[in-house]
């Protein structure tokens, strides 16, 4: 039985995505980024291991109509995310996901790619404290971006998101 290691959870979270949410915060992240918003979920150490049936129960109970993925990074689990996604598209979930690594990233190596696949949104790039901008939405830095997966694959080219695409 597949299991995540996961730093944190909000059953209700506003501000990780559009509408009430169901987040998710891997624990560990390769990126390092300088005054990260979750520098508690970098390291990667064990802390909270759930199988995917436990987290779909939580979800479920919440009767969450969208689930976001944030870290830590979850691309650095992205087989056990992308299953998780799965299970959540089957029941009509909305899923968004942040990490540090870039879109074009994403789509060179096969495992994160099969995560990517299951996205709706992903918010890519690394926070850059240079170009913080507290007036941005639902993102850190202006290096970062609000992509819609699905038509950005369908396409062939990167298609940023907007409020009523999704």
């Amino acid at each position: 039985m597949t299991t995540l290691n996961i730093g944190g959870l909000i059953p209700e979270s506003v501000v990780d995505g559009p509408g009430i949410r169901f987040a998710l915060f891997a624990q560990g992240c390769k990126h390092d980024c300088p005054q990260c918003f979750n520098n508690e979920l970098q390291e990667f150490r064990q802390t909270r291991l759930l199988t995917i049936d436990e987290i779909l129960n939580q979800i479920q109970q919440y009767q969450s109509k969208g689930v976001t993925f944030s870290g830590g990074d979850p691309f650095e689990q992205a087989e056990g995310f992308a299953e998780l996604a799965k299970h959540c598209r089957k029941r009509g979930l909305s899923i968004w996901c942040y990490t540090g690594y870039t879109y074009e990233h994403l789509l060179t190596d096969p495992p994160k790619l099969e995560l990517l696949k299951e996205l709706d949104v992903l918010v890519d790039g690394p926070f850059v404290l240079a170009k913080k901008d507290i007036s941005l939405h639902l993102r850190g830095s202006s290096n970062q971006r609000l992509i819609d997966v699905q038509a950005s694959l369908n396409n062939g080219t990167i298609i940023l998101y907007h409020e009523k695409s999704i």
